[in-house]
């Protein structure tokens, strides 16, 4: 099967011998110019076509995930794991032989764990959960087992970083006991902590790219916090295809973005091959649950409600400029009362567009979801991911917390994501997490009452389409079983044989 396509040499290619979840028929889908152009009994394609025959596989429309941080999730795969971690001690235990490993190898130049202009400054790792350890982190833990050596740690959630002594100093940055970072000041680190060598880092990028275009993904919302177009023009000018980017905007840099007469959707101009369009317009709200940070009616247990980042009036004033300027707000959201402020203010501005993340909503609210048009952008493996955080912190009301079902019923439209690095960019994992409710640890569902169908979850995984239509972009995965009638195990792990964007195979595995 051809890697690559172009359209000036042939004209027309078919799909022969595929069938539609669910279908027991198979049928040729024939593109042509980059879109559906006809779908037709099998053995019907035209003389001349190219013939591409998939042997009675399934396809399905296009999978997006909607709400990835595209340069985290390649620095993540390069970074120090501590995902396992089950208290702070066990985290300290890992830095101190990640250290020990390096300093025994004559130096930290040649690890991707470390971070800085020239890969030599910062030990960094991710993935930690302190939200459900028995014992919490601190700055004297984290220089006990550095010796000195400069170590920032970032949270599952990006939203804390834990620092010792020596990156405080070395980047300037106030730390109290805890050695804890949160939100904004957290977030400019990890920004800092990103600033390794362009090639380096878009090298990275291609090799996750390659990889979720093994999943099944043809596009992606990427939600970077930078100035994301020139990034992206810069990597599809060095090479990068491997999907569509819709490429987010952030308040700080709204005026340049208007000033470029940029709007969400619109093509951008060296995008090698139509594949990088503007995104939304993205602003955060309140923190996060890891860090009991999202905003929150009722009180958490160690006290506070948690925080409003931006205020009423600011972010009223900020979707009002959306709406002239073009672009679709999408708020993130998590806790209940972030959620009451969002919607308020897409009330008040009287614009749709979407809230991010959605974790926990009052329910009466529900039902405003639907009303003004908007869609809820979610991520259903942090459902699983954050159970016990969710069970601790928002005891007793939990079965409004990841309500899928709630908000679809609503008549919200979903979409699903990952928040790459957050959960892994795959959106069977999505998909899975949003049917099952379940995690593969022996524990049962986790608010089964939630979950969504199968079909409800790959339509939401898919922009809205249920199944191939002709006029659609040809943008497509092809299975290695139907996924309405596989085991959940098998529907997780879902083998993808290739992946199309418009007409090229973005992967082949056929």
């Amino acid at each position: 099967m051809p890697s690559t396509l172009d359209l000036s040499a042939v004209p027309d290619l078919v799909l022969s011998s595929v069938r539609q979840p669910g279908d027991a028929a198979l049928c040729d889908i024939h593109i042509a110019d980059g879109v559906v152009s006809r779908i037709s009994p099998a053995g019907t394609a035209p003389a001349g076509s190219l013939v591409a025959d998939l042997q009675g596989r399934c396809v399905i429309p296009d999978l997006w995930d909607e709400h990835v941080h595209m340069t985290q999730w390649a620095l993540s795969i390069n970074r120090m794991d501590l995902s396992g971690a089950a208290s702070a001690r066990e985290a300290a235990d890992v830095v101190r032989s990640h250290g020990a490993d390096a300093r025994a190898a004559g130096g930290i130049a040649s690890s991707s764990h470390f971070s800085g202009a020239d890969r030599t400054l910062t030990l960094v790792g991710v993935g930690f959960r302190d939200a459900v350890w028995p014992d919490v982190p601190s700055l004297d833990l984290l220089d006990g087992v550095t010796q000195g050596l400069p170590t920032a740690l970032i949270s599952h959630d990006l939203h804390c970083v834990w620092l010792n002594s020596a990156t405080a100093g070395r980047y300037g940055v106030p730390v109290d006991a805890s050695g804890l970072l949160r939100e904004e000041p957290a977030f400019a680190l990890t920004r800092e902590l990103g600033k390794l060598h362009d090639v380096v880092v878009d090298a990275w990028v291609l090799e996750a790219g390659r990889a979720a275009a093994g999943r099944g993904i043809v596009g992606v919302v990427d939600f970077e916090m930078t100035w994301n177009r020139d990034v992206w023009l810069r990597r599809m000018a060095g090479g990068f295809d491997a999907f569509r980017v819709e490429a987010g905007v952030y308040p700080q840099d709204l005026d340049r973005a208007i000033a470029a007469g940029l709007r969400t959707g619109q093509e951008v101009a060296g995008g090698r091959g139509r594949l990088l369009t503007v995104g939304p317009l993205k602003v955060l709200i309140d923190g996060s649950l890891n860090t009991r940070t999202a905003y929150c009616v009722e009180p958490y247990p160690h006290g506070g409600h948690g925080l409003l980042t931006v205020s009423k009036d600011e972010l009223l004033s900020l979707l009002v400029r959306a709406r002239e300027a073009g672009f679709v707000p999408a708020v993130d959201a998590i806790g209940d009362a972030a959620n009451e402020v969002a919607l308020n203010a897409f009330s008040a501005a009287g614009i749709p567009g979407r809230i991010e993340h959605a974790q926990f909503v009052r329910r009466e609210d529900f039902a405003r979801f639907g009303q003004f048009g908007l869609t809820a952008s979610v991520q259903p493996a942090h459902a699983l991911d954050d159970r016990d955080a969710a069970d601790s912190n928002w005891a007793g009301r939990t079965n409004r917390a990841f309500p899928l079902r709630s908000l679809l019923a609503s008549g919200a439209a979903l979409a699903l994501g990952s928040d790459a690095p957050v959960a892994p960019l795959d959106p069977w994992t999505a998909m899975s997490a949003a049917t099952t409710r379940a995690r593969r640890d022996g524990r049962g569902p986790w608010h089964p009452e939630q979950a969504l169908t199968r079909q409800e979850a790959l339509a939401s995984s898919a922009r809205g389409r249920a199944r191939i239509r002709v006029g659609d972009p040809a943008d497509l995965a092809v299975l290695g079983g139907d996924p309405l009638a596989v085991s959940d195990a098998a529907f997780a792990a879902m083998p993808v044989a290739a992946t199309l964007v418009a007409w090229r195979f973005t992967h082949d595995g056929v």
